[in-house]
């Protein structure tokens, strides 16, 4: 062979092998460009993202795994039940890799769109879905609602502590007897009127600010100095009226939840003893990080507690509540976490609650 056959014959080589490595390339990813980005959906239950408590922790932890690991989001808002299925089923078409149900309300839904779509990762906050593609997220509210109720106990002047709830399920009444159980173990007295119920409100409602105000109202009247509530936007409503009271004299005392409202809902700041930190938003960004890695797990529980610092007491404490109850929360916590007290979780366990004394 010539030279020139030969090199005629090794740029024809050359060629084939160039045009057959382009298709290949066609399907994979070449050094230096990015990879596919992985997509988080999540749709709120009532209120929104902007309550200032539940769903905006759930959207917290997401924004915050958007920023570390540069994921996409795409959040949808509900208003009403009807929403829901609607909701996660938009979201699957979306083309999300993993998508949020934030809220025990959308159980039903979850249930049938795992069904439906067995391929696409899911996970829910605060109830159970049996699934091999749901990750159900659940807390231990009873818990940090018990130190909620021992800083009520010893804050009341007038001895009547009141409590308002979103919608009057197990899972809220979770928060209602665990307060009920830590007033109980400081002030007896005044834990009474709670666990017979006479100061306990539910809105029937996460999102009714109006509700808030008009329940907090009647409380006020009735001589509660402190309120905690369980109850998402409601619970702004609250804050209202318990800082118009304060304006008009009287003495009276919020107590927030899901995150610091001391910090997220400033303008009531003077008026809020504490909120029960429910740290949905490390739920959320750990569940969006395990995506990310490819560590989802699904057709697992996994709960939050005082042991697993899921749940807990706000850092702006220290601004209204006094150092000797806070060292005396810091003492119960402890008994909790290493299973001396027992914190009930169910309304038929409060009145069999036998507190035990901490000094």
């Amino acid at each position: 062979m010539n030279k020139k056959r030969l090199l005629a014959s090794l740029v024809a080589l050359s060629l084939v092998a160039t045009l057959f490595a382009g298709c290949k390339g066609s399907n994979t990813q070449t050094p230096g460009t990015s990879e596919k980005k992985v997509k988080i959906g999540l749709t709120t239950d009532e209120g929104g993202l902007n309550d200032k408590s539940f769903n905006q922790a759930a959207d917290t932890g997401v924004k915050k795994a958007v920023s570390e690991f540069g994921l996409e989001y795409k959040p949808i808002e509900a208003t009403k039940k009807e929403d829901y299925q609607a909701n996660l089923e938009a979201l699957v078409n979306n083309k999300c890799d993993l998508t949020f149900a934030i809220g025990f309300q959308m159980e039903e839904a979850m249930k049938a769109i795992a069904a439906k779509y067995p391929d696409n990762k899911f996970a829910i906050i605060d109830t159970v879905v049996d699934a091999k593609n749901v990750e159900s997220l659940c807390f231990k509210e009873h818990e940090g609602s018990f130190l909620m109720g021992v800083i009520a106990g010893k804050m009341t002047k007038s001895g009547k502590i009141g409590f308002i709830g979103g919608k009057d399920f197990d899972l809220i009444q979770k928060f209602e007897v665990g307060f009920d159980a830590g007033v109980k173990s400081v002030n007896p007295t005044a834990a009474d009127n709670l666990i017979n119920r006479k100061y306990v409100k539910y809105a029937d409602s996460f999102g009714d600010v109006n509700k808030g105000y008009e329940l907090a109202n009647q409380l006020i009247n009735d001589g509660c100095d402190v309120i905690y509530h369980a109850a998402g936007g409601v619970g702004l409503g609250m804050f209202k009226a318990v800082k118009e009271a304060n304006d008009k004299g009287k003495k009276v005392w919020a107590i927030g939840v899901d995150m610091d409202q001391a910090v997220t809902a400033p303008e009531y700041a003077g008026i809020i003893l504490s909120s029960m930190i429910k740290k949905v938003d490390t739920a959320t960004y750990e569940a969006s990080k395990d995506v990310k890695n490819g560590a989802f797990k699904g057709g697992t529980v996994i709960t939050f507690g005082l042991k697993e610092k899921g749940v807990g007491i706000a850092p702006s404490s220290n601004k209204n509540t006094p150092k000797d109850v806070l060292d005396l929360v810091a003492k119960y916590e402890k008994a909790v976490v290493d299973g001396t007290i027992v914190v009930p979780a169910k309304l038929d366990e409060i009145k069999a609650f036998a507190p035990k004394a901490i000094q």
